[in-house]
């Protein structure tokens, strides 16, 4: 992701941070990371500035079911039985030292 570390999700709110770019063939999830009983798959998005718009509006319904198939995926592989699942969208807009992240808790869910 470049000079802003995706891992900054570690140092917000008590999350340990599982995975970071776990990709299959369904698509990729930017961040996998746990916060006491919930399991939380996190989607980056990244802009140099809001010229073109806030960075979390690219996160599209398409994006959306990417990340839901690849997270089932992962559930698969790594059962987390008795977890509440959620869907966040950590945006970065700038870069460096000056970079806003904004983090964004059940941005979006899975539709069952």
């Amino acid at each position: 992701m470049g000079v802003v570390d995706r891992s900054k999700l570690g140092e917000h709110a008590d999350y340990r941070v599982r995975e970071r770019n776990w990709w299959v063939r369904e698509g990729e999830l930017d961040i996998v990371a746990e916060q006491g009983e919930l399991l939380c798959f996190v989607e980056v998005r990244m802009r140099s500035s809001a010229v073109f718009g806030d960075p979390s509006l690219t996160v599209t319904r398409e994006k959306q079911r990417r990340v839901i198939r690849a997270a089932l995926r992962y559930l698969q592989r790594w059962p987390a039985p008795r977890r509440m699942i959620r869907f966040d969208v950590m945006t970065v807009l700038g870069r460096g030292a000056d970079a806003v992240i904004e983090h964004l808790p059940g941005a979006f869910d899975a539709g069952m």
